[in-house]
């Protein structure tokens, strides 16, 4: 007679196998941080969300109406963004692995697409930050979490 309980909990085991790829897709628990321009001495976003799984890279900024002032996003590992469906201009700025900014793009409008492919990661940021803070190529950013 063969032993149900090990074919049971095999059975069990593949459920909760299945179970957990159905779980996965949901969205993750954002985290914030704060996004500082150290060269210049001027905040970059107090209010910094963090896109680093498939899910939160993916969705990016879609389905907002906009960034509120002293936010953002902030994308990784990413080297191009599009603003394809989006509604509103943002602006860009491509880090490196050691946060050093290697592009920036100001006000890019919707239905636009933008690469660096030196970029580790990407902030995005509202429309007229990185006029407001003269970050430019060069700069060092610090990323930290708020205190």
């Amino acid at each position: 007679m063969p032993d149900m309980t090990s074919t049971d909990s095999k059975a069990r085991s593949l459920r909760q196998r299945l179970a957990g790829l159905f779980r996965a897709r949901t969205q993750p628990r954002s985290r914030r941080m704060v996004a500082y321009n150290t060269s210049r001495g001027m905040p970059l976003a107090k209010d910094l969300e963090v896109a680093d799984n498939p899910f939160t890279r993916r969705k990016g900024l879609l389905g907002r109406d906009g960034l509120a002032p002293g936010s953002g996003l902030w994308i990784f590992p990413c080297e191009s963004v599009h603003t394809f469906g989006m509604h509103f201009s943002i602006d860009l700025v491509y880090l490196n692995r050691k946060y050093v900014v290697k592009k920036v793009r100001k006000n890019v409008p919707p239905g636009r697409l933008s690469v660096c492919w030196t970029a580790r990661s990407i902030l995005e940021l509202p429309a007229g930050v990185i006029e407001a803070t003269g970050t430019a190529r060069g700069d060092q950013i610090s990323i930290t979490q708020p205190s």
